[in-house]
């Protein structure tokens, strides 16, 4: 993150390294609070009985624990390795590597702004738009002008947009439902279907016959909810030009 509390929450997913390991425990640092102390007790490193908590860690070793004590005063942070799930674990892992690998970004486009000595300065303007480093840089690849408004160089946002477009592939959601169209028209329902596909074609949804009577209404964007709305007016023109004189079923598609 690019803004950290000074402490971490109960029940937050932590990155933890492992100082030292004593036969009822471990000592541990909190690697995103700067290393701040922490302890891992033996009932919360695995379930079941541990005989030699050396089988389960070990000095050096990383980890993904969670918060489960907090004592603000005397700033005592309990962690637990078992209380943590392998999704929760991959995810926080993957997170984690993009934050870092964000930052880097940042750092890249400083350095060739020129700017490498006002990261500080850098990070105060971010803060005012964006929460973390990975949303700075989703943000810019995803739409121009994410950094209108922001204290900053023109040189500094030119590095970070071209840093950026040689680095990230935006993010791409692809929305798809299979339709179901008939039409009890004989004399004009294969001229509405060819219209009511000409105007989906122009909301950017693509059509693809699969057999009579099924459609597939597809489309993509780097917004879900925005390619969700197009699917939606798609299905408004169906309905508004083919079930007066026929019937239309539609079905979210795996892709």
């Amino acid at each position: 993150m690019i803004v950290r509390k000074e402490m971490p929450e109960v029940g937050e997913l932590v990155l933890v390294r492992i100082k030292k390991v004593m036969p009822f425990g471990a000592y541990c640092e909190l690697v995103e609070y700067n290393n701040m102390d922490g302890y891992l007790p033996i009932k919360e490193v695995a379930s079941g009985w541990i005989k030699n908590i050396h089988e389960f860690v070990k000095e050096g070793q990383r980890s993904v624990a969670k918060i489960v004590y907090i004592d603000k005063e005397k700033k005592a942070i309990d962690v637990s390795l078992k209380k943590v799930t392998k999704k929760e674990d991959r995810d926080k892992v993957n997170d984690y590597n993009l934050e870092k690998r964000a930052e880097n970004l940042i750092l890249q486009a400083a350095k060739g702004a020129g700017q490498a000595d006002k990261k500080a300065e850098i990070v105060a303007e971010l803060t005012k738009k964006y929460p973390s480093y990975n949303d700075v840089i989703t943000a810019i690849s995803e739409k121009k002008g994410a950094l209108l408004g922001l204290k900053l160089s023109q040189k500094l946002i030119d590095e970070l947009e071209d840093i950026v477009a040689k680095n990230i592939r935006p993010k791409v959601y692809n929305v798809s439902y299979v339709a179901e169209v008939t039409s009890y028209d004989t004399k004009k329902g294969v001229f509405t279907l060819k219209k009511a596909f000409e105007e989906i074609e122009k909301l950017g949804v693509t059509v693809t016959y699969l057999g009579a009577p099924r459609y597939r209404l597809q489309c993509e964007d780097s917004s879900y909810p925005k390619a969700e709305e197009r699917i939606r007016q798609a299905t408004a023109v169906l309905e508004q030009l083919v079930v007066p004189n026929g019937t239309l079923t539609t079905k979210k598609d795996k892709v």
